[in-house]
């Protein structure tokens, strides 16, 4: 999203996303389809590259966050789902971990949503003498 914001001029392909980013241009393409279903980048059929819908300084960590991570379903730590019933801690182990796992699930998308890409964007900007 942020090379995004420093290249508005031009539509970037997956392809120069991917070489940035360092990784399969598939990747960045089933990303950029995540952004596009939560709107906040807009693609067009037969123009390569994407687009961001809005204001860097109106979109937060927390929305890019929850565009590609199915929509904030799922959490930051798993649980795994069938301790042993019979063991005294892998009874009780759950209930005891879901109350501490929410509540740091919820302090980083509280911290997610008040970092704009903007300033991400700014952040970048500064450590470097332009985008290379």
């Amino acid at each position: 999203m942020t090379l995004l914001e420093t290249s508005k001029a031009a539509r970037l392909t997956s392809d120069i996303i991917a070489g940035s980013v360092n990784t399969n241009p598939v990747v960045i393409r089933r990303i950029i389809g995540s952004l596009n279903k939560a709107g906040l980048v807009t693609t067009s059929a037969g123009i390569a590259g994407a687009v961001i819908t809005r204001p860097a300084g109106e979109i937060t960590l927390l929305d890019i966050y929850n565009a590609v991570n199915n929509n904030g379903q799922d959490e930051l730590f798993a649980i795994h789902e069938k301790p042993n019933p019979a063991c005294t801690v892998g009874r009780h182990i759950q209930s005891s971990l879901e109350t501490a796992f929410h509540e740091a699930q919820k302090a980083m998308e509280n911290q997610l949503a008040s970092i704009t890409l903007e300033q991400i964007t700014q952040d970048v900007l500064s450590k470097t003498d332009g985008l290379k």
